[in-house]
């Protein structure tokens, strides 16, 4: 069950980012920076309090604690890694070589580290500021540190949000939403294994995921056109110059 419960949502992620950049590309970013914001405003409603008016926190937690196995642990412990920030970070490193190769331009590295390092300062002073508990359920989550919000969550969102739009630089509009898909899927799925292992409550990856997207979308807004522009084709193939 809690597998299924990962796919459907990954499913839905990706349906929904590649949906709207398809539709709308350019409302794309600035929807993002808003939107997010209030759906993540619904969640911290719902779940200020861990046992608040809804106990949308604890009742998902019981969920995940009650339909867990032995098998579907694994199968989320190997996924949930993915967004650890390290291994984000390496990710980040690697990705930033290869784009700077691919393109001859290093403002896509500029751009990653501004979006991935950024995150990574609002969610470390969100935590210590915060300061919340993790689900009690798992003798693990508290030796993990304050729970909110997720960080697998704001730098898989972050991370894999700036990838896609680089790498969309110049391709099609359905290469654009599928790369965009992906990215959502991933960030999505990282963020429910963290709630499906109990280590996080569900408005601590809502607003991770919501962190590391509109923070992403800020980044994207304001960033020089260089990036924008580098890897941009024109119809004959070659790339075209960045413009003025």
């Amino acid at each position: 069950m809690p597998l299924l419960v990962l796919i459907a949502a990954m499913a839905l992620a990706a349906a929904i980012a590649a949906v709207v950049v398809l539709r709308a590309p350019r409302l794309a970013l600035a929807g993002a920076l808003a939107s997010l914001f209030v759906v993540a405003a619904a969640f911290v409603v719902a779940g200020l309090s861990v046992r608040g008016p809804l106990g949308i926190d604890t009742a998902a937690a019981d969920w995940a604690h009650t339909h867990a196995t032995p098998f579907t642990t694994d199968v989320l412990s190997t996924l949930t890694d993915v967004g650890q920030p390290g291994t984000i970070v390496v990710l980040a490193i690697v990705f930033g070589i290869v784009e700077t190769i691919r393109t001859r331009n290093a403002w896509g590295v500029v751009f990653l580290v501004v979006v991935v390092g950024g995150n990574g300062v609002l969610t470390t002073v969100t935590k210590n500021l915060v300061d919340r508990a993790r689900p009690d359920l798992d003798p693990i989550a508290a030796t993990l540190g304050p729970s909110f919000p997720s960080g697998h969550s704001s730098w898989s969102a972050a991370f894999f949000a700036a990838a896609a739009f680089l790498l969309a630089r110049g391709r099609s509009p359905r290469v654009q939403a599928a790369l965009a898909g992906a990215a959502a899927a991933i960030a999505v799925g990282v963020a429910a294994t963290r709630v499906l292992l109990t280590v996080h409550w569900l408005s601590d990856v809502a607003v991770g995921l919501t962190l590391g997207w509109s923070w992403f979308a800020l980044c994207a807004l304001v960033l020089p056109s260089a990036v924008r522009a580098t890897g941009r084709r024109s119809p004959s193939g070659p790339a075209a110059a960045p413009r003025p």
